[in-house]
């Protein structure tokens, strides 16, 4: 299978080719997570009902978007390293509690925000809920920060060339900028007046131009560092 299509970079030589015990737990806890997303919806017994569960689609959607680009994210650290210590052990358990923590208020966050929810919510739970949000949303990427860093710190161990090192700090920075804006919205919703309090939901929307940056910033850099590996060839 091509790099590309595993998560892992051209020219990163993948050390974890076999799924382990932790990987398959890890893949099923993903599994339960989703099923949460959906556990509790019946099936329509008329018209209207199927309607008004029809109008909980596109939260769904994306609630399953963020919960694949976590998995996905994963995948692609696993199959980069291979890691199987107790450090990576503590860190993955750590994930997992996360993402199952976090599978309700991103459910009822996206539910509610773009139809289809039913609950509702004041102005001061709006807050709490955006600080919720936010913090788990940090905490998931904080956690690949770590992972990245453990990884790091073996360096040596795992033989890491200088473009899979360059990768590798490269990922730290990457999931560093993906939590900050989660933590960002959370220090406006805590700060911020009632009346720009919505104002710390729309931050979220600064990931585009952020990971954007930050992308062609890292491609710069690595294409100079493949020019040098080839130029010492």
């Amino acid at each position: 299978m091509h790099p590309r299509h595993t998560g892992i970079p051209p020219g990163f030589r993948p050390r974890g080719t076999e799924h382990t015990r932790m990987e398959l737990f890890s893949d099923a806890v993903f599994a339960f997570a989703l099923t949460l997303l959906v556990v509790s919806l019946e099936v329509p017994h008329t018209f209207r009902d199927l309607m008004q569960s029809m109008q909980g689609f596109v939260a769904f959607a994306v609630c399953f978007a963020v919960l694949m680009q976590i998995w996905f994210k994963h995948y692609g650290w696993f199959r980069r390293y291979g890691l199987q210590d107790g450090t990576t052990r503590v860190l993955n358990s750590v994930l997992l509690f996360i993402v199952l923590f976090y599978v309700y208020p991103l459910k009822f966050l996206w539910t509610n925000l773009l139809g289809g929810g039913r609950a509702g919510f004041s102005l001061v739970e709006g807050r709490s809920l955006l600080i919720v949000y936010g913090l788990g949303g940090a905490a998931v990427f904080l956690v690949f920060v770590l992972l990245y860093r453990h990884a790091w710190r073996l360096r040596d161990e795992l033989e890491l060339s200088p473009l899979e090192r360059f990768d590798t700090r490269s990922a730290i920075v990457e999931n560093l900028v993906t939590a900050a804006v989660p933590l960002l919205s959370v220090a406006m919703a805590l700060l911020l007046p009632d009346h720009l309090v919505g104002l710390a939901g729309w931050m979220y929307l600064s990931y585009g131009p952020l990971l954007t940056w930050n992308g062609m910033r890292d491609g710069r850099g690595r294409r100079k560092l493949e020019a040098a590996v080839e130029g010492e060839r």
